[in-house]
């Protein structure tokens, strides 16, 4: 904790000199309250500042139920004053005319750069974790009983006119068995990993009307015999997903669930039609004679650039709002995607038969009314196009009318939905929220921003325009002992932060940094950002230590990451198969594929000579 708590001073140094004030009391703030209270000041209680100070943004003033556990100067905390009184008036805590942008971005620097660093929550905080999935499981339940018919119908229009024609074409691909199946490289639920997942001993039964075995689980029909190979499990002997923690924040971990290897497969079948439909200007075989995809641009899963440029335009303008929800994911109703799918039975079944039913959380299995969790393929694709779909139920409650697909497209640049990113017209944003609400889903009210000048989506921050994004710290520090099995990821973390905070312009801390980083490794070169050398990031060039003998390239000795996945052979019917399931005519980009699969479980940083650009 030490490292960072220096690491901290050095920040608010630099800041304190950029925006002309002195962070001595602070420090000082920082050094008494981590000593009472730990590792979570740092991560817990300085982004609830953070935050609140988000608030004060959008509310354009303090109000006296923020910056709890901070005593107060007039309106304003002590903490970090300096910079707060060039943001808010210090006897009334009202926004001023025309704050200091630098300012801004020093206490959002200063107070969330150790929100999110990886390090495991306690188990305590991991229980109510889980404790809370299962209480949302039952929230979902309750919702579906008590929405109104008439909103499921209004839903179910809506969702036709976005996306009628989309799905129509993946409707038509399923009836036609033009999908292709595809292996992640993740964990499964049923323990299969790399290359094992080729070679599948069990297969639930509910995938053979769409995804049937002999077609999908090996290499022709020549292999037939690996049929009697395999357990078919009837609903009541499927395996369940998994749900596990993953480290998010110190506060809160981020909930997943394992699918089984089968259901994967098969999801990741359908989701690339659907992602590839729903990303495409126009439709083949729609249901409307105007083949144009109407929600073209509206929603995303590749590229998050559009909505930052929403949420900048938004802080310039006020005339755009960012909303975040939570817990997305895991309130998205199973009732809710047969009504998207309803008009689309081949594509409806084929989701639904892929789709795990039964969660085991600690041990206990239970019943799932959610769509998915975090975990399928399906999930971000049917929340995307739910969330839009009540996104635009809310604009056409404010409107007063029906809308049409003519005046959908008039939303083009307006409306935006990228996972539980959601961008929305200002004037619409209450009646979204509202319908949002009555479908069971939560807007967080501390990350959605439309009554000021800050907004924020896809991980970039604005006000007025400016751009007052912040690094963060992900890992801890490296230490000079060698016995750490991260230490290799942490060094590589490091030097990361290290480059962010160089291209932020935070030179001193760069160069504070610059001393830790050769302190931990031999070999530091200055380097380019598109040079694979673990290296230092400069606006004046790169080191050259020697000229290639072949190619007469510069080159620089430095570490470069080498991270190779774990051992899985991959042989007969299995390496036939995999063969097979190619998507594209190029030659596997490994060569050693049928050796090593699946996701590195280790980084390793090696020392070679390589290129510094």
């Amino acid at each position: 904790m030490k490292s960072l708590m220096l690491l901290w001073k050095e920040v608010a140094h630099e800041l304190g000199d950029l925006c002309c004030t002195s962070t001595i009391r602070d420090y000082q703030t920082i050094t008494e309250r981590s000593k009472h209270e730990g590792l979570s000041f740092l991560t817990i209680t300085l982004t609830d500042f953070g935050k609140d100070f988000e608030r004060g943004l959008d509310q354009g003033k303090v109000a006296h139920d923020m910056f709890t556990g901070f005593s107060k100067h007039g309106g304003l905390p002590r903490f970090l004053g300096g910079f707060l009184e060039q943001v808010f008036d210090r006897s009334s805590g009202v926004l001023l005319d025309v704050p200091n942008i630098d300012s801004i971005f020093a206490v959002r620097q200063l107070t969330l750069m150790f929100g999110k660093i990886l390090i495991p929550c306690s188990d305590a905080r991991v229980k109510g974790a889980m404790v809370k999935y299962v209480e949302c499981e039952k929230e979902v339940r309750e919702t579906d009983e008590h929405t109104a018919l008439g909103s499921l119908q209004s839903l179910e229009q809506i969702l036709f006119l976005l996306f009628g024609n989309c799905l129509a074409d993946v409707d038509i691909s399923v009836n036609a068995g033009e999908l292709y199946p595809k292996h992640g490289p993740g964990a499964t639920a049923d323990g299969l990993r790399g290359n094992a997942k080729f070679s599948q001993t069990s297969w639930p039964t509910r995938l053979e009307a769409l995804f049937p075995y002999g077609k999908w689980a090996i290499p022709n029909s020549g292999f037939d015999y690996l049929a009697d190979r395999v357990d078919f499990l009837e609903p009541g002997r499927e395996i369940p997903v998994k749900v596990t923690p993953v480290p998010k924040t110190l506060k809160t971990p981020r909930i997943i669930a394992i699918e089984p290897t089968a259901m994967q497969y098969a999801q990741q079948a359908l989701m690339a039609p659907i992602v590839d439909s729903l990303e495409s200007r126009f439709t083949h075989n729609g249901w409307f004679s105007d083949r144009r995809n109407v929600t073209y641009g509206m929603i995303g899963f590749t590229d998050q650039v559009p909505n930052q440029d929403l949420a900048r335009d938004g802080s310039l303008n006020g005339d755009l709002a960012t909303l975040d929800l939570s817990e997305a994911s895991d309130r998205v109703s199973n009732q809710h995607v047969l009504l998207l799918l309803k008009r689309h039975p081949k594509l409806s079944a084929a989701v639904q038969a892929c789709r795990s039913t039964k969660a085991d959380v600690q041990g206990e299995v239970i019943d799932l009314a959610k769509f998915a969790s975090m975990g399928s393929a399906l999930c971000f694709p049917m929340e995307a196009m739910i969330f839009l779909g009540i996104c635009f139920l809310g604009i056409q409650d404010g409107l007063n009318h029906r809308l049409t697909r003519k005046a959908i497209l008039d939303f083009a640049g307006k409306v935006r939905v990228y996972g539980d990113d959601i961008i929305v017209p200002k004037d619409y944003v209450h009646h979204v929220i509202s319908r949002l609400e009555s479908f069971g889903y939560k807007v967080n009210a501390n990350k959605s921003f439309w009554n000021g000048k800050f907004r924020e989506s896809c991980g970039k921050e604005f006000f007025a325009g400016e751009n007052v994004s912040i690094t963060r710290v992900r890992m801890e520090f490296p230490s000079s002992h060698t016995d750490d099995p991260e230490r290799d990821s942490k060094i590589v973390s490091l030097v990361a932060l290290r480059n962010q905070f160089y291209s932020a312009g935070l030179w001193k801390t760069a160069n504070y940094l610059d001393g830790k980083i050769r302190k931990v490794i031999k070999h530091y070169p200055t380097v380019l950002p598109s040079s694979p050398v673990v290296g230092r990031w400069s606006y004046v060039g790169y080191d050259t230590h020697r000229l290639d003998r072949h190619t007469h390239s510069p080159q620089v000795k430095g570490f470069v990451v080498k991270s190779d996945p774990p051992a899985s052979i991959a042989s007969g019917e299995g390496a036939l198969l995999k063969f097979f399931l190619k998507r594209s005519e190029e030659p596997f980009a490994d060569v050693k594929h049928l050796e090593r699969q699946g996701r590195p479980r280790t980084v390793n940083i090696k020392a070679r000579w390589s290129s510094p650009f």
